[in-house]
């Protein structure tokens, strides 16, 4: 008898299902036709995952209490950013991408005010990587209880004006704790940040019943150090699922042409079309519409400065 479920870990060749109609998690193997699959795949030198948290599955029960997983079904969407480097590559920039987790209803990208310092070029790497996976994304400020010289206000108000929600939260004094919760439950949310944000701690001010590890910050680099180590979908109240994910300490994202990358940038939008050039990358190029924008003031020019820099590090990959 086949069964629906979603996936909710993997560990090494072992994924764990919750099983919709019973809600528990059962422990799964993958039929060996999902390899041979893959690997007759013409991109598969470009994926490095077959199976990620937040698949929906079909399975089946073996008489031991575990499962054989028989279907993946089709991704409504994903979030991915690029794979480490691989040794050896044969081409400069050679570069996997790295399926995060899929079938996401909302991302909410964790930073913090202090202890590491806010990072508003992190925070606009991440809304690249959820604008390129149309996901509905949410920016949420941690730790804004050392913000002592009320400094956050124009961070807020400019992602805000922008088009994005901000939720300033403290996991310490749960000062926006309340307003999170509302926008999580009954969603699929995933939470990623970088090390040391404070994500465990905010999602222990949520749900007390997750009774997350939480990690330290290095004194001497002000980083955070890992305390979620796998990919993982927690269920803290019926119907409100929550990706937690390991910190990072980098994000790249994948797949974008650097004459795409401005379309991710949503204060662009309507400057795009006043460009002279079609193909204008909004650098260097005469009569932008984008660069006469932020000259003018419509456009930020701290938003700008971050657009330049990671459409410095866009590598012309052939998987383009």
């Amino acid at each position: 008898m086949n069964n629906d479920g979603t996936i909710c870990r993997i560990e090494s060749k072992d994924v764990y299902v919750i099983d919709d109609k019973h809600r528990r998690e059962i422990r799964c193997s993958m039929r060996g036709k999902f390899k041979k699959e893959f690997n007759l795949k013409k991109d598969k030198l470009f994926q490095t995952d077959i199976a990620v948290v937040g698949d929906r599955v079909i399975f089946s029960h073996n008489a031991d209490g575990t499962g054989v997983i028989h279907t993946i079904q089709k991704r409504g969407n994903y979030l991915s950013r690029k794979a480490p480097r691989i040794k050896g590559a044969s081409y400069r920039g050679q570069r996997l991408e790295q399926i995060v987790a899929s079938n996401i209803d909302n991302f909410f990208i964790i930073s913090s005010f202090s202890q590491p310092n806010f990072n508003n070029k992190a925070i606009d790497r991440f809304l690249v990587t959820g604008e390129s996976s149309h996901l509905n994304t949410v920016i949420v400020i941690n730790k804004i209880d050392l913000d002592f010289d009320d400094e956050l206000p124009p961070w807020s108000q400019l992602y805000e004006e922008i088009g994005y929600t901000v939720v300033n939260t403290s996991a310490k004094t749960k000062i926006g704790i309340d307003n999170l919760r509302l926008l999580i439950r009954g969603k699929t949310n995933l939470f990623w940040g970088h090390s040391g944000v404070g994500k465990s701690s905010l999602l222990n001010a949520l749900y007390s019943n997750l009774d997350l590890a939480i990690g330290e910050i290095s004194t001497a680099t002000q980083k955070g150090k890992h305390t979620t180590v796998t990919v993982s979908m927690l269920e803290p109240e019926p119907g409100t699922f929550i990706i937690d994910t390991p910190g990072i300490r980098e994000i790249d994202p994948y797949g974008i042409r650097k004459e795409d990358l401005s379309h991710y940038f949503l204060e662009f939008k309507e400057f795009i079309p006043l460009c002279k050039y079609n193909s204008c990358t909004h650098n260097h190029e005469p009569d932008c519409g984008v660069i006469n924008a932020v000259e003018s003031g419509k456009i930020s020019e701290i938003r700008y400065d971050s657009y330049l820099r990671i459409l410095e590090t866009i590598e012309d990959d052939l998987y383009f």
